[in-house]
């Protein structure tokens, strides 16, 4: 049995479904999992008080989840987890970039998600409802184009390393090249559909990033945010199309988790998943 600790401080919507990759049907005999966080604020205050939480939970892997692993309260948890001779592992959003090397010299692995954009976080637009849309259309998005499965192969293979005494450590940008594979798409259109919703996710992070943080007259970053919405909107059309697409000759890739946690596979909507690749 592993025990994991999932940390959820801010959000990318890559938070709201991480610890649910991992055990999708509630079934595994080989993971327990604990999530704590500190809600939508991610100052140092907020995050430091988490991290005490931390030994307590005996964790033998660490997965922090939310936005930009650069800022300050960011780096105030990693220094607090830094001493803890377990798997910690940080997936945030495209920003993360700029510090993978300060990640790896930290002895952290990583997973930067290409295509959770930023939301448009203006009080002039943003609101519960238009925020819980934006978050479930990204949600949509990332598990039809194969970044969700990305995420869930890499922390797999991490669980499966300590299950051998082992470590592994993910250190990847999880791009359109690296998503879409894992989708496992049989028809080009679909792919093809699925490629325009990764980037058109990827440009409403650009357009969300100047409403922001460039504009600051009103009207320039309220048009500027409801037009990156938009986009996303569309990408989560895409997406549905895409699948309707694979769900038409009954070629769904599926794959669930046993009991023990291995990854099975499936196409035809009445087999049974099976081992190994299909």
């Amino acid at each position: 049995m592993v025990r994991a600790v999932i940390i959820k401080c801010g959000n990318i919507a890559t938070s709201t479904m991480v610890d649910l990759l991992l055990d999708e049907t509630a079934a595994r005999d080989d993971l327990e999992i604990t999530v704590i966080g500190s809600g939508p604020k991610m100052t140092p205050r907020d995050t430091e008080r988490i991290a005490r939480l931390v030994p307590s939970l005996e964790p033998q892997m660490v997965v922090v989840c939310g936005p930009n692993v650069g800022s300050p309260g960011m780096v105030s948890l990693r220094k607090a987890l830094a001493g803890l001779a377990v798997p910690r592992i940080m997936i945030s959003d495209g920003p993360s970039k700029k510090v993978k090397q300060e990640l790896e010299k930290d002895g952290f692995g990583y997973l930067i998600m290409d295509a959770d954009p930023l939301i448009g976080a203006r009080r002039e637009f943003l609101d519960p409802t238009e925020m819980a849309i934006f978050n479930a259309d990204v949600t949509k998005v990332l598990a039809v184009v194969g970044s969700f499965r990305a995420v869930q192969d890499e922390l797999d293979k991490t669980i499966e390393a300590l299950k051998r005494g082992e470590a592994y450590l993910p250190r990847a940008e999880v791009s359109d090249s690296y998503s879409l594979p894992k989708a496992g798409f049989s028809n080009p259109y679909a792919r093809s559909k699925a490629a325009v919703a990764f980037r058109l996710l990827e440009a409403a992070a650009q357009m969300n990033y100047r409403a922001c943080f460039v504009e600051k007259e009103m009207k320039k970053y309220v048009r500027l945010a409801a037009s990156a919405h938009e986009a996303v909107r569309t990408a989560a059309k895409m997406a549905d199309e895409a699948r309707e697409l694979e769900k038409g000759t009954d070629t769904v890739l599926r794959t669930p988790h046993s009991k023990s946690g291995k990854i099975l596979k499936k196409r035809a909507l009445l087999a049974r998943p099976k081992g190994g690749a299909q």
